[in-house]
């Protein structure tokens, strides 16, 4: 069972269930989650988020009617099928995208080169850490 992937930023104005189903997506169609993967139960998965039960429901209920998710009454909610995998570069494509949203916001906001380096330098540090402690992936 994947947890440790979900991640919600309740200041970005997204509402929290669409950051949630965009990630669950997002590791369906990067491979990390795959058919078959039990999703977390939706009220460990709101204490570990810091969210309303109602929120996972929501972002859960819409990925079931979209197909992606089936709910099994007593076993929980699985991946049911899997969109089709992204491209190495078609990956690289999203991901540009996401750096570009970034760079927009520090800009706005002011920040230097040197500090959005040392911003981003000290941020995949604490992603390595986090990776090599199996904090990534609780699988």
């Amino acid at each position: 069972m994947v947890t440790g992937w979900f991640h919600l930023n309740h200041r970005s104005g997204i509402p929290l269930y669409l950051q949630l189903k965009e990630q669950i997506k997002t590791a369906v169609a990067g491979g990390v989650l795959k058919p078959g993967d039990r999703l977390p139960p939706v009220r460990e998965l709101a204490l570990k988020l810091t969210v309303n039960p109602n929120t996972i429901v929501r972002a859960y209920s819409e990925l079931e009617r979209d197909g992606l998710l089936s709910s099994e009454q007593g076993r929980g909610t699985f991946v049911r099928a899997a969109e089709p995998l992204l491209g190495v570069e078609e990956r690289k494509i999203q991901v540009q995208g996401l750096i570009d949203k970034v760079l927009v916001e520090a800009f706005n906001l002011r920040l230097t080169t040197e500090e959005l380096k040392k911003l981003w330098e000290e941020r995949l540090q604490a992603w390595e850490v986090r990776l090599r402690e199996g904090k990534g992936a609780d699988r």
